[in-house]
């Protein structure tokens, strides 16, 4: 059973820092895409950013480039989200997903098993 558990997310001031953890199970890490989405209340889900063994990073959403970075940790089957200099845009619910299709990051549309997420508020 594939399963995702987001969390690291919590109130930071604009400027701040966090690191969001994804830890998986159920399946081979290294044969799938894992990526970050999120969702603000009302809006549909988009992602972020998405990391995948062989093929690299797949960027999402330009406003994060030079401030949000992923990485994957195989060992513990867990891939992170380390934000730097947050604004209140960044606030949202944030959830991992992945897909086994071939496409890995460049389909988002096959993403899936999500979990609850992790939400992140960012006060000015």
């Amino acid at each position: 059973d594939v399963q995702l558990q987001a969390s690291g997310g919590g109130l930071v001031q604009a400027g701040g820092s966090l690191r969001l953890s994804c830890v998986t199970s159920g399946f081979t890490f290294d044969d799938w895409a894992i990526g970050w989405w999120r969702q603000d209340p009302g809006r549909e889900r988009e992602g972020i950013i998405c990391i995948k063994s062989g093929d690299g990073i797949t960027i999402y959403d330009a406003s994060v480039k030079g401030r949000f970075t992923i990485s994957a940790d195989s060992a513990l089957n867990t891939v992170y989200l380390q934000m730097n200099n947050l604004g209140p845009k960044d606030t949202a619910r944030y959830y991992c997903g992945a897909t086994y299709f071939e496409t890995g990051c460049a389909d988002r549309a096959v993403f899936g098993s999500w979990g609850r997420g992790t939400l992140v508020t960012v006060s000015s």
